[in-house]
């Protein structure tokens, strides 16, 4: 059986109520009639509420795993950014709104590093392409939203801005890997 068929009548001749839609709005306001006394009933007696609101800004919402904020720099233990300047989030961003002036360490772990990392927030549309491209998990996406300013220039963030601990983005960190880790078991049932 591939469907139901289902019957419009075209034709069908309404009374004057229903050419006014009175029965509509009287069902339209018994609706709204009873979600206000349940509320109301949850909120004064406590018990039973059913309405969700948060008392923004001194509760937050927690985002999911995969929510994609603003994104900021991995900062390690010594202070430095985790990045090493190799541009590919710079490449990957369609907006270009990454720009990187790359320096070199001689006698350090890591040979490169961003003497200038800048990213536009007015332009940045949280793509999380950046975060994607780069090899070094250097640059995440974060949980955070609100970003605001007056002028323009407040809007671009140079390094110093960006650097967040890694310990603060362990949740971030923690979801790519196991996206990494779910990638390879497709690719690994594929084959």
């Amino acid at each position: 059986m591939p469907g139901k068929v289902v019957v419009v009548r075209r034709q069908e001749k309404l009374g004057l109520l229903e050419r006014l839609y009175v029965p509509m709005i009287a069902k339209g306001l018994a609706v709204t009639a009873r979600h206000f006394f349940r509320n109301l009933r949850g909120f004064v007696t406590g018990r039973n509420r059913t309405d969700f609101v948060v008392q923004y800004p001194e509760e937050r919402v927690d985002f999911a795993d995969a929510f994609r904020g603003m994104p900021v720099l991995v900062q390690l233990e010594n202070g430095q950014p985790k990045c090493v300047a190799c541009g590919l989030c710079e490449f990957a961003c369609p907006t270009d709104c990454i720009s990187i002036v790359p320096g070199e360490l001689e006698g350090a772990g890591i040979e490169r590093f961003p003497e200038a990392f800048d990213i536009d927030m007015s332009r940045c549309m949280f793509c999380g392409l950046c975060e994607e491209a780069c090899p070094e998990e250097a640059i995440v996406m974060s949980r955070e939203v609100e970003i605001a300013g007056y002028t323009r220039e407040s809007m671009c963030f140079d390094k110093e801005r960006l650097l967040v601990p890694e310990t603060l983005l362990e949740r971030r960190l923690a979801f790519l890997r196991s996206e990494y880790d779910r990638d390879d078991a497709a690719a690994e049932g594929a084959a």
